[in-house]
C-alpha cells in the first residue's frame, strides 16, 4: 500500500499554519497556501474534488472520474496530481489503478486561513 503524503498546509495538532489576515506570512506558509488555492482555480479540479466527496468512503478510482469531467485519462490524471501536490487528496496505487482520497479538513483548513 502507498504511503500517504502529510498535508503541508496543517501542522501536527490540525490548525492552519497562519491566517492570511492575521498577520504577516512567512514565504513557506504563502507558498502552501497560493499551491492550495491554484489548484482550487481550477473548475475541473473542484469538481474532482465534489465527485471524490460524493463517492464511498470519500475515495475513487481514476477510472471512475474519467467519464464524469469528459476528459482523458492522463488528463484527470494530471488533474489530480496538482491536488495532490497541493494536499487536497492522497494518492494510494492499487494494481494497475490509482484510488484518490480526500485529505480529511484540508478545505477546512484553507477556509480558516482566510479568517482573521
Amino acid at each position: 500500500m502507498a504511503r500517504a503524503r502529510t498535508l503541508p498546509l496543517l501542522d501536527a495538532a490540525g490548525s492552519c499554519c497562519s491566517s492570511v489576515v492575521g498577520g504577516a506570512l512567512d514565504a513557506e506558509d504563502a507558498e502552501r497556501l497560493a499551491r492550495a488555492f491554484k489548484a482550487l482555480g481550477d473548475p475541473t479540479r473542484v469538481r474532482l474534488l465534489s465527485l471524490i466527496a460524493a463517492s464511498p468512503g470519500r475515495e475513487a478510482c481514476v477510472c471512475d472520474l474519467v467519464d464524469p469531467v469528459g476528459l482523458s485519462q492522463p488528463t484527470v490524471s494530471h488533474h489530480m496530481k496538482l491536488l495532490v501536490d497541493a494536499g487536497l487528496v492522497v494518492r494510494e496505487q492499487r494494481g494497475r489503478w490509482a484510488f484518490y482520497r480526500l485529505v480529511d479538513d484540508a478545505l477546512a483548513a484553507l477556509g480558516r486561513s482566510l479568517r482573521p
